[in-house]
């Protein structure tokens, strides 16, 4: 890669567009003092990004912008241009651009603000230095020397001298990676802190949700408990139910065959005792009789059923209000066994009394059972019930009266017309006989009556229970008939005892109490949101993991580095030690100079000097300090130098910098301006020998510096103070310079 040419637009005294070309290893600036020569060295350092105003001899941007004179406007805007060719060698490019010329630009406007651009295109002045560090032009300017800061490596101090050091071994680009590194590493630790934070943050709510679904989970638990046990009770109550209901059917269907029978035989032989007897008083009157005890039966029977109706209802309405008040099952069907056979019993016989006694021990259990249920219940809206069903005992009491006096009539009067008639009449016999018959019939079809009403009311409760079941456990509950009871057939089923399908009833209630209590309302959305909460911090808690990672391989990344410039830094040092001893001996004749890598403690940044109070305010870092020994003379120290003494050293040090890691170019403003004749021969090889390895453009008034270039540019500046380019011939240079 080589420098090709320099391009300057109103750039301080430069107030046209003027063009450097630079086809010689050396080329040569020339021109009286004044002119602005020197302006061509600070253009170099203003387009390679310097933002110190002092170094281009200015206080604000707008200082480096012609301003102007009497046959020249002031421009607004200041511009240079530096242009490289950049050709592939070995598949690489000097200059990592897949452009075979580079032309980097800087523009500084009247307001101070800045352009920089890369072959026209906008870009940071970070990307203008990443791209120049690849060839070893670094920002600090080591490769660009003028004669009042000849001296700045001499008097740096040793951490900025280790800087320019870096600068000039090309480790610049190892140092904008650590650099970067380090940011990231920063920025890593700030994205961490945050994800901590986040995760603090939502700690405590997740906790909360997690307790939310702990109780769902238990609810779920309950539920499907619940559900088993109501699968188990629906299953059960559904067999037994229809087991009772076949039975039914199958027990109605006997009695009411027999009673179609007796019927039609009753009213054959009506039939023919009329014709034999129509005229009879005695047997009319027993019909009538019997007709009426019918009616008051079946009014009976309908008073019974409705009471038992009425009594179930009670007890529902008392179970409702207070729990104990219940009666179990068992005791309620062996009331209604026990009263059902006397009044069978009582219907079987045949003369009052017995048929008295039988009824009273049923009203007698009647009693005695709203006993018990009054004396275990007394919650309820149950007055109008209570009403309903004194008058209906009322008009039962009333009905059984009629029923005995109707039942004393037809014993007195078939005990006058059997002794009115004679014994042998077949007729009669068998019509008394199939009379009584179906009157057991009868009463055998009103239990079975009583007993079918019971089964719906039953059905009808189960149907509410399962709605009620399906609202609670779920809609699976309505698979009951499916389920399967482990090792219980529905022969064990219906010969099962009441009582323990009312014991699982009762389980189940229980259940249902503590499936209120666990307090599960808005399952769904609990769940909702402890899944998108979990989701988040597990997202969270994989950036962490992910930041954690990314900071261990940036620490190993930093370290790495640092290693990588401690190495290549020493190593450095020893190359630069080497031909900064050569030069030195070559100015001065003889003696020694040497660099030397030190540590030196300072104050950490933030802490001033009276708040320092202990090591820990302290941080070591490294520098570099430099040894001289003049020959024949006892000087040891930087300090003890004359000022030409000070420039040939610094000459030596700044070349043997130049000699280890050549720059593209080096630019040399007057630093040969302290030196005699001897030492301007000397200075001269030197910068021949290092013209083979860079391109070289002095600033000169020295003959003999002149002498060494390939090219010459003349500066002159006329009376409007535009500096102007002239290219001349070698002597021409020397009248010029003179």
């Amino acid at each position: 890669m080589r420098l090709t040419s320099i391009e300057l637009s109103g750039f301080k005294s430069f107030a046209k567009k003027t063009e450097l070309t630079f086809g010689a290893a050396i080329t040569a600036v020339v021109g009286p003092n004044g002119s602005g020569k020197s302006n061509v060295a600070e253009s170099f350092r203003f387009v390679l990004g310097e933002q110190s105003m002092k170094s281009m001899r200015g206080r604000r941007g707008e200082d480096l912008i012609w301003n102007g004179s009497a046959s020249s406007p002031r421009a607004g805007r200041a511009g240079v241009k530096l242009i490289f060719d950049n050709p592939p060698v070995g598949g690489q490019r000097a200059l990592n651009l897949d452009f075979d010329e580079v032309a980097i630009e800087r523009v500084v406007h009247r307001d101070g603000s800045n352009d920089y651009l890369l072959n026209g295109s906008l870009v940071r002045l970070r990307d203008i230095n990443e791209l120049l560090s690849q060839a070893n032009i670094g920002a600090s300017g080591h490769h660009i020397i003028s004669q009042g800061e000849a001296d700045r490596v001499l008097s740096a101090s040793t951490r900025e001298r280790r800087e320019m050091l870096e600068d000039a071994l090309g480790l610049t680009a190892y140092l904008y990676k650590r650099e970067e590194a380090t940011h990231k590493l920063e920025k890593t630790a700030e994205n961490m802190h945050e994800v901590e934070a986040l995760r603090r943050e939502l700690a405590p709510h997740l906790k909360f949700l997690g307790a939310q679904v702990k109780k769902i989970e238990e609810a779920k638990l309950l539920r499907d408990t619940l559900l088993m046990q109501y699968l188990e009770y629906f299953k059960r109550e559904n067999v037994y139910l229809h087991a009772v209901k076949a039975d039914l059917a199958a027990s109605r269907e006997a009695p009411e065959e027999e009673l179609r029978r007796l019927e039609k035989s009753i009213a054959r032989l009506r039939e023919e005792l009329n014709r034999e007897h129509g005229k009879d008083k005695d047997t009319k009157e027993l019909m009538t009789l019997e007709s009426e005890g019918r009616a008051a039966v079946g009014r009976r029977n309908d008073i019974s059923r409705e009471l038992g109706r009425i009594e179930g209802e009670l007890i529902a309405r008392r179970a409702l209000s207070q729990e104990e008040g219940t009666v179990p099952a068992r005791e309620a069907r062996e009331f209604g066994e026990r009263v059902l056979k006397n009044l069978e019993d009582a219907f079987a016989l045949g003369e009052v009394e017995g048929l008295k006694r039988r009824i009273s021990e049923a009203l007698a259990l009647a009693k005695a059972f709203l006993a018990t249920i009054a004396q275990s219940a007394r919650g309820g809206s149950t007055t109008e019930l209570e009403d309903k069903k004194s008058k209906l005992e009322r008009e039962l009491a009333v009905l059984q009266t009629e029923e005995e006096r109707v039942a004393a009539a037809i014993a007195a009067l078939r005990r006058k017309i059997e002794s009115d008639k004679d014994a042998s009449r077949q007729s009669e016999r068998e019509l008394f006989a199939a009379m009584a018959r179906r009157s057991e019939l009868e009463a055998e079809l009103g239990a079975l009556r009583a007993k079918a009403e019971m089964l719906g009311r039953d059905e009808e409760a189960f149907k509410r229970d399962l709605g009620e079941a399906g609202a609670i456990a779920g809609r699976e509950v309505a698979e009951y008939a499916e389920y399967r009871i482990p090792s219980v057939t529905d022969a064990e089923i219906t010969e099962e005892e009441r009582g323990a399908q009312e014991g699982r009833r009762r389980t189940i209630e229980r259940q249902k109490i503590r499936l209120e209590e666990s307090g599960a309302a808005g399952a769904d959305e609990i769940l909702k949101e402890h899944k998108e909460t979990t989701e988040r911090d597990q997202f969270l808690a994989r950036e962490l993991a992910d930041l954690e990672t990314s900071a261990a391989s940036l620490h190993t990344l930093i370290e790495e580095l640092s290693a990588t410039l401690e190495e290549r830094f020493a190593e450095g040092v020893k190359k630069i030690n080497k031909e900064f001893s050569a030069f030195f001996k070559l100015m001065f004749g003889g003696g020694e100079a040497s660099l030397a890598i030190v540590m030196e403690k300072r104050l950490r940044r933030g802490v001033s000097e009276e708040d320092a109070e202990d090591d820990e305010d302290m941080e070591v870092e490294e520098g570099v300090e430099i040894t001289v020994s003049l020959p024949h003379k006892r000087i040891k120290g930087l300090h003890m130098l004359s000022g030409g003494e000070r420039a040939l050293t610094s000459i030596a040090l700044i070349f043997a910098m130049s000699q280890v890691n050549p720059p593209p170019f080096l630019i040399l403003d007057e630093t040969d301006a302290a030196l005699d004749e001897a030492n301007s021969r000397r200075y001269g090889d030197m910068i021949e020998t290092l013209a083979k390895k860079s391109q070289l453009i002095l600033i000169t008034h020295n003959r003999e510096t002149m002498s060494r270039a390939g090219v010459l540019y003349g500066v002159t500046m006329g009376q409007d103070g535009v500096s102007k380019l002239l290219s001349v011939k070698f002597e021409e240079a020397l009248a010029v310079a003179k």
